[in-house]
């Protein structure tokens, strides 16, 4: 995601730092997921994935933050988590959603839609806020 978003030019005046907490040690330390949640649900799940955009906006001082977690494969899934499961939160300013996604194909296409997904819902999110904080106010 970071990759992406890097790739526009200007897109320094708004995206300040990105973290990749890839284990569960990163996302306690750097992200702020709590250990309890981890043991109980797994670092993919949505409890995770909110914590984990809370936890970056709490460190950054950001309006804006966005968490992935998933299993890309092609190993690592499960019957209850298979691969292609992603939990991506957005947290835009002190409110926090969380979505659950299933995906299909090769590791490169499952982190490539995902990507894709992110930013559809990372957008979705910011114009929500902003239409909720101008509904009734001449813009």
């Amino acid at each position: 995601l970071a990759a992406r978003l890097i790739n526009i030019p200007g897109v320094s005046e708004v995206f300040k730092t990105g973290y990749i907490t890839y284990s569960n040690k990163a996302k306690r330390k750097i992200a702020g997921v709590k250990k309890g949640t981890l043991d109980k649900f797994g670092a993919v799940s949505p409890q995770t994935a909110k914590e984990m955009a809370r936890g970056t906006a709490l460190l950054t001082k950001a309006d804006v933050t966005f968490s992935i977690t998933g299993i890309a494969g092609p190993d690592g899934g499960t019957a209850e988590k298979p691969v292609g499961l992603i939990y991506m939160g957005c947290y835009v300013c002190g409110t926090t959603n969380v979505k659950e996604f299933h995906f299909s194909g090769n590791r490169a296409k499952i982190r490539e839609t995902a990507v894709a997904a992110a930013l559809t819902m990372m957008r979705q999110c910011i114009l929500e806020y902003y239409s909720q904080k101008t509904f009734g106010k001449k813009v």
